[in-house]
């Protein structure tokens, strides 16, 4: 395996993702980042509502993670991330949205045009969707008035109450043929972190992208959480053990090589430590949250550990 320029596959969403992304932009130039296709709210709902195309939003920031360290890139990161304020019809817009919906809506090939962003962009790595079609994802919580039904990425992501069940809609899409193509050539898998309910668990609710994961002989990374924005409602009341039965309750199958883990999220150190190993991993607790806002990831901290955890 090559430890200069490994293969990485990320899955995920939103700030999540794009934290992870930034962190292997600096590590190896083939990355491979799979983005959720639920969002329902903001500028994605608007474009998806209208057009009927995939929400842009959470590819926007994945694109804006990948551009280079450079004065190109970062000038290019901030132009696609401008969001409109306005009185009209362009409020709340994103500039990168726009600019792949005039894309998709030019041409019927998605991924042809979030690879022409990622051209202009000049990204390191390439952004894909995780299917072709928009999903919506569905949840049922228990509450104090009983079972609720939550439907939509954002309802599910700041629910609250104890979930129950997890779906997707359609149940079963088309995997993306070149996700699929990515997963059989890479050498490392990294899940998360992110709002575990609707950025990180739609991966494994789609059955032959669950099998593509489980079987693929790449080292797999999982990236929990911080108790904090990034997912503060589904974190609440729920323990990284926890998270991580979560995923196995639709992908039984699944071994980790490395899980990560911020020390001040530890609830029960030898309890996360036992299940990683019972699923043949090892559990790494390291410093990974910014100094200055303890409740995020810090780029430059997980893209030193990847860079040791790679060699």
């Amino acid at each position: 395996m090559s430890s200069a320029t490994p293969k990485v596959v990320a899955f995920g969403g939103g700030h999540g993702l794009a934290a992870t992304l930034t962190a292997l932009r600096d590590v190896t130039p083939t990355i491979t980042a799979v983005v959720t296709v639920a969002d329902n709210g903001g500028s994605s709902g608007k474009i998806r509502e209208e057009f009927n195309f995939l929400p842009p939003g959470d590819m926007r920031m994945a694109l804006a993670a990948l551009c280079g360290s450079d004065a190109w890139g970062q000038s290019w990161a901030q132009i696609i991330q401008h969001r409109f304020n306005t009185s009209g019809n362009l409020n709340g817009h994103a500039l990168g949205n726009l600019l792949m919906a005039a894309l998709w809506d030019s041409s019927d090939d998605l991924v042809a045009g979030i690879d022409r962003v990622g051209d202009l962009l000049k990204i390191v790595g390439r952004v894909l969707p995780m299917s072709l079609q928009p999903l919506e994802i569905e949840g049922v919580f228990e509450t104090n008035s009983g079972l609720q039904t939550i439907r939509g990425q954002i309802e599910v992501a700041t629910a609250k109450g104890k979930l129950q069940s997890l779906k997707l809609l359609p149940e079963n899409p088309v995997v993306t043929p070149q996700v699929l193509e990515a997963i059989s050539k890479a050498e490392w898998l990294v899940f998360g972190p992110g709002s575990w309910f609707s950025s990180v668990m739609p991966h494994f609710l789609v059955k032959d992208l669950a099998k593509a994961i489980s079987t693929s002989p790449a080292k797999k990374i999982m990236v929990l959480n911080l108790q904090g924005p990034e997912g503060a409602d589904e974190f609440a009341g729920n323990t990284p053990e926890e998270h991580l039965r979560l995923v196995l309750s639709h992908i039984s199958s699944l071994k980790l090589d490395i899980a990560i883990v911020d020390p001040t999220v530890l609830v029960s150190k030898n309890g996360l430590r036992e299940m990683v190993k019972e699923l043949g991993g090892e559990l790494i607790v390291s410093d990974v949250a910014r100094d200055d806002d303890r409740n995020h990831h810090d780029p430059a901290k997980m893209s030193s550990l990847f860079s040791h955890i790679f060699e």
